[in-house]
Formats: C-alpha cells, structure tokens, sequence
C-alpha cells in the first residue's frame, strides 16, 4: 500500500478528502490509513471495516480490532460495538461473548443503535451476561425510536409472544410493518407471515419475494419451509421457485 505523506494529508481539504474516501477502496485505503495515524477516529473505524473486509487493503482482522479500539478509546461508539462484534465473532481474537457483551454495553450507552441491539440480544439470551429480558426490551425500544429496523422486527416478537408486555398482535403487525419496510428480512418475513393470517395474499407474497435480496442461507430455509406448509396453495407454490 503506497503512504499518503502528511504533507498531502494536510492540503486535501474537506471535501477533497470525502472525494477521496469515497473513491477507488485501495485509495481510499491509503488516506484513512495516514487520517487513522494521525489520531482520527473516523478513519480509525472506517479503516478497520477495510481491513476486516479486505476491501483495498489485505485483509486483516487483527489489525482491524487494533483501530477499533484505539477509535473506541475515543469514545466512538460505533467503534465499541465492533470491538464487540470482533470478540463475538473471533474477528482477529479468540470468540468471547462476556468480553463482547462488555462492549455492546459501552456502545449502547454511548448512542449507538447496533450497540443497542446487540446489547438487548445477549440480555434476551443471556449470552455473556444474566439474561434480562425486561432490560433488553428497554434497548430495543430505544433502538427502535432511532429508527433501527432489526430491532423494531425483535419487538414485533415480543409483543406477538407476549414477552415483557401484554400480547398485542396489532402492535406486532405495526412493529413488523416497520421493519419490513425499513429493510429487514425477518421484518418483511414476519409482516408477510401476518398478512398472510389475515387473507393479504399478494401482499404477503410481495413481502415474501424481497427476503431472499438480504436473508441468510440459514433463513432461507426457514421461510421456504413456512411457504411449503403453509395452508394456502399460492404460498405452497412460491416456496419451490427460484
């Protein structure tokens, strides 16, 4: 990777630099590269998704960890939920769930709405922490009034199921309305799942078509399982189509 000098670092202005950043990703590498030397916290997170990603740049999630902390100490709370998600995952250390619980704690009481969700996740698991699930609705509704889809889809269950709040299916069917429309595939999954209850056919259908843009492997099973056993013929039929 060719180094930006600070010369050149220093007489980009602003806007240039933004140019720059999102430009070419081995470009973009080598500027966020110097920023992040030069104690920029922004660049240290942006750099680290490079690394992690092996976007114009070697892959390199040790290395990766290492700037999201240093953007962390910063008090970046983006950066602390992916240090969360590096000890989650074994992104670049051996997977520990209490030391990234620790860290989704810290980016959710710093702001951030990933750091939220993760956070309320390992309270409802009881992953790295005590479960708590009554804590963890907390962060999700938090989460949610800033507009973040995963965790209006986990509310939608928790009012569907009934869990730290009274069973209310309209509530559900609302919280899982916002989540498919703001892009969440078990959102759009589970909005398509109620439509289809209460005789929406083509818009469940609509619904269930966007799933596999974003879904995983894994939930692709489960949906194309839900549309084989499902008691109208149309869904049974969309759940042997490509």
């Amino acid at each position: 990777m060719n180094k930006i000098s600070v010369e050149q670092f220093n007489a980009a202005t602003p806007e240039e630099f933004a140019a720059i950043i999102s430009g070419p990703p081995e470009i973009a590498a080598c500027w966020l590269a110097t920023a992040a030397e030069h104690g920029i916290a922004d660049a240290q997170l942006r750099y680290g998704h490079m690394l992690l990603e092996g976007r114009g740049i070697e892959r390199d999630p040790g290395a990766a960890l290492d700037w999201f902390k240093k953007a962390a100490d910063q008090l970046d709370a983006m950066a602390m939920n992916m240090v969360g998600r590096c000890h989650e995952n074994g992104w670049g250390v051996e997977p520990d769930t209490t030391i990234a619980t620790y860290w989704f704690r810290r980016a959710a009481a710093n702001g951030s709405v990933w750091g939220m969700y993760n956070y309320g996740t390992s309270l409802t698991l009881g992953r790295g922490t005590k479960a708590n699930r009554v804590e963890a609705f907390i962060w999700f509704k938090n989460a949610a009034a800033k507009g973040h889809a995963k965790s209006m889809n986990i509310l939608g269950g928790f009012y569907e199921d009934g869990w730290e709040a009274e069973a209310n299916e309209q509530t559900a069917f609302d919280y899982y309305r916002l989540a498919a429309e703001g892009g969440d595939f078990r959102g759009q999954f589970n909005y398509g799942r109620l439509l289809a209850a209460r005789g929406h056919l083509d818009e469940a259908i609509g619904w269930f078509k966007l799933v596999p843009q974003t879904a995983t492997p894994a939930f692709m099973l489960k949906l194309r399982d839900f549309l084989a056993n499902a008691p109208h013929a149309r869904l049974r039929e969309l759940a042997h189509k490509p």
